[in-house]
């Protein structure tokens, strides 16, 4: 069985740089598993690793698909199989590195049963629902999730509220999940490992990582890419361009946007660390514990 490593966290925790070090340590290459990553020309908002980090250390999975296709965990987990056996074939070491936790999962453990219910999360939901009306939020559905959206009701709030909860929960969509993917033994022996920092500092990472997006020119490019792809294109469901083509669509202005993207993400990180904290396979780590670190990975290889 393939030995990789993950290094998995919430948004804005420091994967990418942990990433790169160890790979470098270690003769490895990168496996992407980030969900926003994998779409071309989207680069600003989904905070990519620049041409200097690629070119330090090989990164696969990044810039694979085209905005205009769909992109699903199936998909990443036939593109991540290549790659792992490729990184193995010439003898580095595979890291795969991102905070889809559900990529992740379905990467090593095979297809999963769906999350159990985020009441926060539900309650957003329903808060919305009441404001803007179930139709609104079913044509957002249809937009990630052509398939369920057929099966549901533009009314029944229910099952458009669950069926949204467990795409932000997972990156998968419901349809996706019920398929299933043939999987049933674990398919790789994964050392797990997570970042964290305290919660003030990550979520001070997540706004100077906003602030820095507006800057590097997110609504240049979400102007050019809304304009070449449209609103429905899937990356555009995505925290960041979400809120960005409301804004290029006149719905709220530029400093709601960024304000939204700032609370949104600090969303998405709190989800993520409730996913990964729910595997208890998962070894928990500060990015500057790099002796602890180090000796795990040591251990492992």
């Amino acid at each position: 069985m393939k030995k990789i490593i993950i290094i998995s966290g919430p948004t804005a925790v420091g994967k990418t740089q942990v990433g790169i070090d160890f790979a470098k340590k270690f003769h490895g290459e990168i496996v992407s598993a980030d969900s926003q990553q994998v779409w071309r020309r989207f680069d600003v908002g989904t905070a990519k690793p620049t041409a200097e980090e690629r070119e330090a250390v090989p990164h696969h999975l990044i810039d694979c698909a085209e905005p205009s296709d769909r992109f699903d965990a199936a998909r990443f987990v036939g593109l991540a199989d290549e790659a792992i056996a490729y990184v193995s074939s010439r003898g580095r070491v595979p890291f795969v590195v991102g905070g889809t936790g559900m990529y992740i999962r379905m990467l090593v453990h095979g297809v999963c049963d769906a999350p159990p219910r985020d009441e926060e999360l539900r309650s957003e939901l329903e808060a919305e629902i009441d404001e803007r009306g179930a139709p609104r939020l079913h044509v957002r559905l249809a937009k990630i999730d052509p398939e369920s959206a057929e099966r549901i009701s533009q009314n029944d709030r229910t099952r458009i509220v669950r069926a949204l909860e467990i795409f932000e929960l997972t990156g998968t969509r419901p349809s996706e999940l019920r398929e299933g993917h043939g999987f049933s033994e674990r398919r790789y022996d994964a050392l797990k490992i997570g970042l964290d920092v305290p919660r003030e500092e990550l979520y001070r990472r997540i706004d100077s990582r906003v602030e820095r997006m507006v800057e590097d020119g997110l609504e240049g490019e979400a102007r050019g890419l809304l304009e070449r792809y449209g609103r429905d294109a899937q990356p555009f469901a995505a925290v960041g361009y979400r809120e960005m083509a409301a804004y290029l669509s006149g719905e709220i202005d530029l400093a709601e946007a960024v304000r939204l993207i700032k609370r949104n993400t600090r969303r998405l990180a709190k989800r993520q660390l409730t996913w990964f904290r729910a595997d208890p396979e998962i070894g928990w780590f500060a990015p500057d514990d790099t002796s602890a670190i180090l000796a795990t990975v040591q251990n492992f290889l």
